[in-house]
């Protein structure tokens, strides 16, 4: 039993020190962990988690692995069954904060084209550009309130308007809010009786777009949510077989465990096609950092 856990400790220090501490001298491998770590935060930012930082997230998946890995083992007596639970489980705050980030980029995706008519019609009413943004913090959705509190708090600080705005589209880490951060700074440039017309023509387009993806999304989640359930199924009736010992030690094989491997190595390759056949083009950032 100590020999699991201290393989399984070992392997997890191994993953956390492959993604942070790379080699000093190897600039390649360097700029390879810069990025990671910069697409991993982009990914919490986008899940509303600003907060939680790559690192925090990868001792995460390790302690998670770790207590599945115990749990099975302490049921089903057999290594290789609780090492590949112990792995599946270890991936699951990653997918927990992809599915997150995805279900924000939805809502915020969805409320944007209000967003916008409010900016418009603050515009309308007199206000300045800059005025009319700030507004948003106590006119504007529920969603985005906080992100353009958080633009007012700066801007009267420091008056900048175009610093302020590259400040939210870091903390807002939205495609479409990249857009309309975009589009309000042309508009500041293009002033006078077009900025009315472009903002409304802004919120028909992006009014447009969410209303086209989401019937493509509700037409595309049955092919999800198969794929899903196909992947799923052989490892819920493993884990049933758990509970049968004189079934699951049989997996304590050579024989065994190349059945796992194979057959987890098959159902991730099944479920990354039936993904890529059904998924639609993922909107990239725009001017940002993590558009790259």
């Amino acid at each position: 039993m100590g020999v699991v856990v201290g393989l399984l400790l070992g392997l997890g220090l191994l993953l956390v020190w492959s993604a942070f501490v790379l080699p000093p001298g190897d600039p390649r491998g360097q700029r390879g962990g810069r990025t990671s770590r910069r697409r991993m935060a982009d990914q919490l930012a986008r899940a509303g988690m600003p907060s939680v930082t790559p690192a925090m997230l990868v001792a995460s998946a390790v302690a998670v692995g770790v207590l599945a890995l115990l749990t099975v083992y302490v049921v089903s007596r057999t290594v290789p069954v609780a090492a590949t639970f112990g792995l599946l489980a270890a991936y699951g705050p990653f997918a927990l904060v992809a599915g997150r980030a995805r279900r924000r980029q939805r809502e915020l995706a969805e409320v944007w084209p209000e967003a916008v008519d409010h900016l418009a019609s603050g515009v309308r009413a007199g206000l300045s550009l800059a005025e009319a943004v700030s507004g948003l913090s106590e006119r504007g959705p529920e969603s985005l309130r906080p992100a353009f509190a958080r633009f007012a708090r700066e801007y009267q600080l420091s008056g900048r308007f175009e610093e302020c705005l590259d400040r939210l589209k870091e903390h807002l880490a939205d495609p479409v809010g990249d857009r309309v951060v975009e589009g309000l700074r042309v508009a500041r440039e293009v002033g006078g009786g077009d900025l009315g017309r472009l903002l409304r023509g802004l919120s028909s387009h992006l009014r447009d777009d969410a209303r086209t993806r989401s019937e493509l999304e509700a037409r595309q989640s049955w092919a999800v949510n198969g794929a899903r359930l196909a992947v799923a199924s052989p490892w819920l009736v493993l884990l049933l077989m758990c509970f049968q010992p004189e079934v699951i030690a049989r997996y304590s094989s050579t024989a065994g465990v190349v059945v796992l491997v194979t057959g987890a190595g098959l159902c991730l390759l099944a479920y990354r096609v039936m993904l890529r056949i059904g998924r639609l083009p993922t909107e990239r950032r725009v001017l940002g950092e993590g558009a790259a």
